[in-house]
């Protein structure tokens, strides 16, 4: 699987990481499902939470439909994120949802190649917040991008997308 296309702009690329439990996971292991890949951070005060529960909430509306999605959650901190953090970040909003964390060189070429934008805004306590980029990419069921959900997208709006794509041969 080479580069992803969007009209003729490369989004995205083939990679593995490990999950939150060790194991390395990659995109091409979820060929046969629609993909909802998200990148953020378990620290993020506001627009990651709300964007994954909006995930969550579509996930549970599509019900048995649902099994033919897979959540992924790509952080951006692997310096904070833990495995033991991101285990119980995902599970907070669904169980389904598998969380992926890099170094900081692979989560830098992965975003890169994603086209997300993320940098490390530090604060006058020292400590630093995560300024980035909070799509929604949305993966065939071959595995190539072909749509996204801007943040904020409610749980209805992506179930209608989501359903179409299902039916979709």
């Amino acid at each position: 699987m080479g580069e992803l296309m969007s009209g003729k702009v490369p989004v995205g690329m083939p990679f593995a990481l490990p999950d939150a439990f060790g194991a390395l996971r990659s995109l091409e292991e979820f060929r046969g499902k629609l993909v909802l890949l998200y990148f953020g951070y378990t620290g993020c005060p506001d627009v990651c939470p709300i964007d994954l529960a909006f995930i969550a909430a579509a996930l549970r509306s599509l019900g048995a439909e649902a099994d033919a999605v897979q959540p992924i959650f790509v952080t951006l901190d692997p310096a904070r994120d833990t495995p033991e953090v991101l285990r119980q970040y995902a599970a907070a909003f669904d169980a389904r949802f598998v969380a992926l964390r890099g170094d900081e060189e692979e989560t830098r070429r992965i975003a890169r190649a994603w086209k997300v934008y993320y940098e490390k805004v530090p604060r006058p306590d020292g400590a630093y917040f995560i300024d980035h980029m909070a799509f929604t990419f949305v993966l065939d069921r071959r595995g190539r991008y072909t749509a996204l959900f801007p943040p904020g997208t409610p749980a209805d709006r992506m179930v209608v997308m989501l359903r179409e794509l299902l039916e979709a041969p």
